[in-house]
């Protein structure tokens, strides 16, 4: 394991963090911050509770996770794709560092800032709700584990795109729509029984699902599952970049 390279590459991606300090952690706390005033007070006024906790208190793992997901697939796919569009990247690929320790250190540099980014969240939720968390060392668990593989799955869109457009496609398109769908700011029990069957082929609905658990003690599924689909999820994200390296597939010319 070269550590040194390792080292060299998450560094640079950390401290590329602060000079982006706005964008990267200033400006999702602000929208979190939204979220909570618009669903707290149009929502929260109607739905006073939601299993047993105040609504407000139950859309906070939701919250962490919309910006969890978002931000570990922002900052995972820009940090890959603009070595590629500089073509620095050929600098990396030419160097004496392996494919998992180039991997290794972009997507740990994107789990740093999106765990970051949740605990500041987490943080400011207290200012508007009560908080309570039943099971704090499972919550840091799913708070890495989520982050890592989301980080993963953004390392592998980074890859695949080739355009900047390309790069926004399938965050706007597919991880936001799935997140709101997948139980971040209701119950699925809530739901009429064909659309609660149809939350279960969500994968961020698992996500949401075992997040909140460690937050409330309840869920709509064990924790068990919840876990697993993570583990499956990573898996075939490092199968697809394992791919992506065998084969040099929009790596080299």
């Amino acid at each position: 394991m070269n550590w040194n390279a390792l080292r060299a590459i998450y560094l640079f991606e950390m401290n590329r963090t602060k000079r982006t300090l706005l964008q990267s952690i200033v400006s999702p706390v602000i929208s979190t911050t939204l979220y909570f005033v618009v669903f707290g007070a149009a929502i929260g006024g109607r739905i006073t509770q939601v299993d047993g906790v105040s609504y407000g208190s139950f859309i906070v793992p939701g919250l962490i996770m919309l910006s969890l997901l978002m931000q570990s697939v922002s900052n995972a796919s820009f940090a890959i794709y603009f070595p590629r569009f500089t073509g620095t990247i050929f600098e990396h690929l030419s160097a004496p560092v392996s494919p998992f320790e180039l991997t290794a250190a972009y997507v740990a540099a994107a789990a740093s800032k999106s765990i970051i980014l949740g605990l500041i969240i987490l943080l400011t939720s207290a200012l508007f709700v009560p908080l309570r968390i039943v099971h704090p060392v499972w919550m840091v668990s799913f708070l890495v584990l989520t982050s890592v593989t989301f980080s993963l799955f953004g390392y592998v869109i980074g890859i695949w795109a080739d355009s900047f457009e390309k790069l926004q496609l399938i965050p706007l398109l597919l991880i936001t729509p799935l997140t709101f769908l997948g139980g971040s700011f209701y119950s699925i029990d809530m739901l009429p029984p064909f659309w609660r069957a149809a939350s279960f082929l969500n994968p961020v609905f698992y996500l949401v699902s075992g997040f909140r658990w460690s937050f409330l003690g309840t869920a709509e599924i064990g924790v068990g599952v919840s876990l697993g689909m993570t583990f499956v999820f990573l898996l075939i994200c490092a199968g697809i970049v394992t791919w992506m390296f065998r084969t040099g597939y929009r790596l080299k010319p």
